[in-house]
């Protein structure tokens, strides 16, 4: 139970749906300028875990992409971030900083594509809740190149062989006029400025804060629509409509017509997980995962790299029992990785080989309301064997379990979490590269996931 500001809902609610279309994040807009004060070092060894961290953004308020939004090229060599400047790549042989455009307008970041080495971006007309353009340029430098003015809503996803674009938006004026709110965030991180009050007249915690306004913005059922944008014509159509909260758009990085979307709010309350498939528009969404408990959760879910798995963090129940759980998309089948609580994490990743998992951890006042939760981890997965190779009737169709063995990668102590790590494997699998604010504004980070030395006992 909690009390609101007189007046505040209308503005609340437009800052919600704002955060929701992924609007007002920190890789949206170019930042301030920093406090002059002294960079974070090049590199170094943790101390706690003997593992080798290399900074490899130049400059403060630099970000790497969301966990799920693909920023290397195909071939593996380069990777797209935001600087205060625009955008620039990094090499990842060398971890040099290459400027790729530099971009005067309020701009996003959207991601690299999966054929092509273009990486594209949205400008915005008139601030975050007006109109966009669409833009692409070359990741090796060139003259940008339009690709579609998109009048609401937001783009979310490209599909794997680079002919659509995938966006949400909301409908009519009721939405429009919620998205007029808008109220300025901290572009420091990548939330909203989720505040809230409980009964007790004292204000919730950011975690409990930010639960109670997607709450409030999941209840006000605004009409919301998907659509796709043909990158050759720039021709918007209509996919899908509903009045529950749509959002985490995501094609699948091999199956063109294959899009992975969310019912977004507190996730107790939706069924999260769904697939749509854009050619069989006679078939209806495809939901992904079924609770069999009350308050069980699931979300933050992902393709793997093949396309052929949908990962997700899974809890039986909230922030109690947690897992990475998989789901197999041509055959249905179910696997879940158990771990710890201090082992949560906002995001997992995969690699490329299926071989390691990775978690950015999670702050004490997050979901799992971990005491010792802030670190990156390596997770090495193991299928649970039946003893004495005697298996239960109909395995074949049960979830196969299994567990993870975690090692500490890096001491995130001083990163404040809403500013999420999102790790993501580099394409030749042997850093993790991740964002932090370990020493106050933000820069993009790779720690080796080979062990340097022993960390200190």
């Amino acid at each position: 139970m909690v009390s609101l500001a007189k007046g505040s809902r209308v503005l609340r609610l437009g800052l919600i749906l704002s955060a929701a279309l992924n609007i007002a994040v920190f890789p949206a807009f170019a930042q301030e300028p920093a406090k002059a004060e002294a960079p974070p070092p090049r590199e170094w060894i943790d101390a706690k875990t003997g593992h080798r961290v290399v900074r490899i953004s130049n400059e403060p308020n630099s970000s790497s992409l969301y966990f799920n939004y693909n920023a290397y090229t195909p071939q593996g060599d380069r990777m797209a971030i935001v600087t205060p400047a625009g955008i620039a790549a990094i090499d990842l042989k060398t971890f040099k900083e290459i400027p790729v455009l530099a971009v005067k307008a309020p701009f996003r970041l959207l991601f690299t594509g999966h054929k092509t080495r273009q990486v594209y971006y949205e400008t915005f007309q008139g601030g975050p809740d007006g109109g966009k353009t669409v833009w692409a340029v070359s990741i090796d430098g060139g003259k940008p190149r339009k690709i579609a003015s998109v009048a609401s809503g937001d783009i979310q996803t490209i599909n794997a062989d680079e002919t659509l674009l995938g966006g949400v938006s909301v409908d009519g004026d009721r939405g429009a006029n919620a998205l007029k709110a808008f109220q300025k965030t901290d572009q420091r991180f990548d939330q909203a400025d989720y505040q809230a009050t409980g009964k007790d007249g004292k204000p919730l915690n950011y975690a409990d804060a930010k639960e109670v306004r997607m709450d409030e913005r999941l209840e006000a059922k605004v009409p919301m629509s998907m659509f796709v944008v043909d990158i050759k014509t720039g021709k918007q159509r209509k996919v899908y409509g509903s009045t529950d909260w749509l959002n985490h758009l995501q094609f699948s990085p091999t199956d063109p017509n294959l899009l992975m979307f969310c019912h977004e709010g507190p996730w107790q309350k939706v069924d999260r997980l769904w697939l749509l498939h854009l050619d069989r528009p006679s078939t209806p969404p495809v939901k992904i995962h079924t609770r069999t408990m009350n308050m069980e959760i699931a979300g933050h879910e992902w393709f793997s790299e093949d396309g052929k798995t949908i990962w997700y963090d899974l809890q039986t129940p909230r922030g109690q029992d947690f897992w990475v759980a998989g789901y197999d998309i041509a055959t249905g089948h179910r696997t879940q990785y158990h771990l710890i609580r201090n082992e949560w994490s906002v995001h997992f990743n995969r690699n490329a080989d299926g071989s390691l998992f990775s978690g950015d951890g999670g702050g004490p006042d997050m979901v799992a309301h971990a005491g010792d939760g802030k670190w990156l981890y390596l997770f090495t997965p193991h299928a649970v064997i039946p003893d004495a190779g005697i298996p239960s009737p109909h395995s074949e169709a049960l979830i196969q379990p299994g567990t993870f063995t975690a090692e500490k990668l890096v001491d995130m102590g001083k990163q404040d979490y809403r500013l999420e790590p999102n790790g993501k494997f580099s394409p030749d699998g042997k850093w993790l590269i991740f964002r932090g604010n370990m020493f106050g504004p933000s820069y993009v980070f790779a720690v080796e996931l080979a062990r340097t030395k022993e960390p200190a006992q």
